[in-house]
């Protein structure tokens, strides 16, 4: 994935994103990309709007943070530090500032890893947002109902090779057709959907 998102030299083979060849177009590459790393670091001394204006003056883009900030549930936290936001909160500010290119692919990397479940929630409806408005969004993540949730199509990697490649559905009809079943009958809800029912289903600040 970092040799993709142009963060690692490749060592092998072609990598090409939307037609552009890495080897010849890595900054092309980079104008069409967003990535949303695991672990990001922001000036802690800027707001978000002051944060939004640096990242767009580096891309030489015009946004408006407001609005930018709208698509992600925080115009609330327009004045508000980095450093001063819940975990739910930064994931999604951070998402933004992927935006701030209106890039065609983004990449996130693990982004609802230590998050609760409302926010978990949350952030799914965010990217779900994203998706449906054209942008290409690849996630990586080891939690199999968010890749069942939110993905078109699931690479499943062991030890650095792609094992199987299909939409969600049809890697679970297959693994039906081998005989498979649960050892204990599913039921209707579990343990995060009591949590969401008795938190609230509404996308709120999380604390």
């Amino acid at each position: 994935m970092e040799i993709i998102e142009t963060l690692r030299e490749k060592t092998s083979g072609q990598i090409v994103v939307d037609g552009l060849n890495l080897n010849d177009s890595p900054n092309e590459i980079k104008k069409i990309i967003g990535v949303q790393l695991q672990t990001s670091g922001y000036y802690p001394s800027l707001n978000l709007i002051e944060l939004i204006e640096l990242f767009a003056g580096l891309y030489n883009e015009t946004v408006d943070p407001l609005v930018l900030l709208d698509t992600v549930n925080l115009r609330d936290k327009a004045k508000s530090k980095y450093k001063e936001m819940s975990g739910g909160q930064k994931q999604r500010f951070s998402i933004a500032t992927t935006l701030i290119n209106k890039p065609k692919i983004i990449f996130l990397d693990e982004p609802t890893t230590g998050l609760d479940p409302q926010a978990r929630r949350n952030l799914w409806e965010l990217i779900k947002a994203i998706r449906n408005k054209g942008t290409t969004v690849i996630i990586t993540t080891h939690y199999m109902d968010e890749a069942e949730v939110l993905c078109d199509r699931v690479a499943i990697i062991d030890r650095g090779n792609i094992i199987a490649l299909n939409s969600p559905d049809k890697l679970i009809d297959e693994l039906v057709e081998t005989g498979f079943e649960r050892p204990k009958e599913v039921k209707k809800a579990n343990l995060e959907d009591v949590f969401i029912q008795m938190t609230g289903h509404d996308l709120r600040a999380e604390d």
